[in-house]
């Protein structure tokens, strides 16, 4: 029986180790938390997972909160003018209905299934030391813990990484008392605001804790109106900061907001970090290597709603490349042929998210204008989150959006 180490417990690690852990594999997975301190602690994303993540989960049979999670069937655009009013709205129809859940119930859950399964579960903050010893154990070190000591092992990727710094300052709080979006109150959608030149507020429906929630999303330019959050330690008062930018910038969306609560105490986060690409292979001082998994390796940010979608996607095709592998060595070529399976779907990711963050083109502003008018636009707009591979049909060139608006117009 081949044994495999899984560092860290996010979307990506337990997916993969469960994943593993089905088809008889001897699986350790290693997290610096306990279940319980997951649960009890602080949010740690925005999670939204789209129709094709989902059912990597639904194939595995982790589709635990299913039922009780909100069904998101849209996706919503709505663009702020100078006097703060909307210029753009509208929303698109998924094919596929997309579904939030706390990471913290479902890291929490994910894990005790995996140890109730009969899996290894180790607490423990690894360290680079500790993986040179269990490289020497291990038929294969895969590391999906996306912070700290581990990460500066693999060397960031120039040629993929355009940015060195971080492009938005960000912030969430998720909240109880939401009103709906009074356009769609039959349906949830996700409604992503775009402040030119400021910023953008993304809403989403989610399952917590407490059981239905929505997240408030605020991704500032950095030195701007929306940078704001820095150093606010106190979730109220990183709640009223939230609000009261609503109130300035996306007034449509504060009239829903006015009676809202946050969830819980750990119920708020905030931070930034630069979108990086990075060498998949890590070396160890003792000469052994690991494979990065999902944002260790591929940071996107948050923008495109992207982290835990890529992160199941990594997750599959790791899963399906250890599968076909058998018994051969976990070798150099083999990391760089599985992280490469990966890179053929994040690629497309990677270049629709650095290119949201960039100013928009004439040619994206006319597409998302022509969406308003044009509900086949704003459909594929919408699912372009599904597969951000069509994007490549008619979102970067010029040429393209124009030939697909000249079709769609008629």
């Amino acid at each position: 029986m081949r044994k495999i180490l899984v560092v860290g417990a996010g979307q990506s690690g337990l997916q993969l180790a469960l994943g593993l852990q089905q088809h008889g594999y001897e699986v350790t997975l290693m997290s610096n938390r306990t279940a319980d301190e997951i649960r009890s602690g602080r949010v740690m994303s925005t999670q939204c997972m789209f129709h094709t993540a989902l059912q990597h989960e639904r194939d595995l049979q982790l589709n635990f909160w299913e039922s009780q999670a909100p069904k998101i069937e849209g996706l919503g655009v709505s663009v702020a003018g100078p006097e703060s009013q909307r210029v753009v709205d509208w929303v698109g129809k998924l094919d596929g209905h997309a579904q939030s859940v706390d990471q913290r119930v479902k890291m929490a859950g994910w894990m005790e299934t995996f140890a109730q399964r009969g899996g290894q579960l180790v607490i423990h903050g690894a360290a680079v030391s500790d993986l040179d010893y269990f490289s020497r154990t291990y038929d294969l070190v895969l590391v999906s813990a996306g912070k700290g000591e581990l990460v500066s092992m693999f060397e960031r990727d120039a040629s993929r990484s355009p940015y060195a710094e971080p492009q938005r300052a960000l912030a969430v709080a998720y909240v109880h008392g939401l009103g709906p979006r009074p356009e769609h109150p039959e349906f949830d959608a996700v409604r992503c605001n775009l402040v030119p030149g400021v910023g953008e507020l993304f809403i989403m429906p989610t399952y917590t804790l407490s059981g239905r929630a929505d997240i408030l999303f605020w991704e500032g330019v950095p030195g701007g109106p929306l940078d704001v959050f820095q150093g606010v330690k106190d979730p109220s008062e990183h709640l009223a900061l939230t609000l009261e930018l609503m109130e300035r910038f996306t007034p449509w969306e504060y009239a829903r907001a006015t009676r809202v609560e946050l969830t819980d105490a750990g119920g708020t986060l905030a931070g930034r970090y630069a979108p990086t690409v990075r060498n998949p292979i890590g070396r160890l001082p003792g000469g052994g290597s690991v494979l990065g998994v999902a944002d260790v390796v591929v940071a996107n940010d948050p923008i495109t709603g992207q982290g835990s979608n890529s992160a199941s996607k990594c997750a599959a095709a790791y899963l399906d490349a250890i599968l076909e592998h058998g018994e051969k060595p976990f070798d150099e070529d083999w990391m760089r042929s599985a992280f490469d399976r990966y890179w053929a779907t994040a690629q497309h990711v990677t270049k629709w998210t650095n290119a949201m963050l960039a100013p928009p083109p004439e040619h994206v502003l006319n597409l998302i204008g022509a969406a308003g008018q044009l509900q086949p636009v704003a459909d594929r707009f919408a699912n372009g989150f599904n597969d951000p591979a069509d994007f490549e049909n008619f979102f970067f060139e010029p040429d393209k959006a124009n030939a697909y608006l000249a079709s769609v117009s008629g």
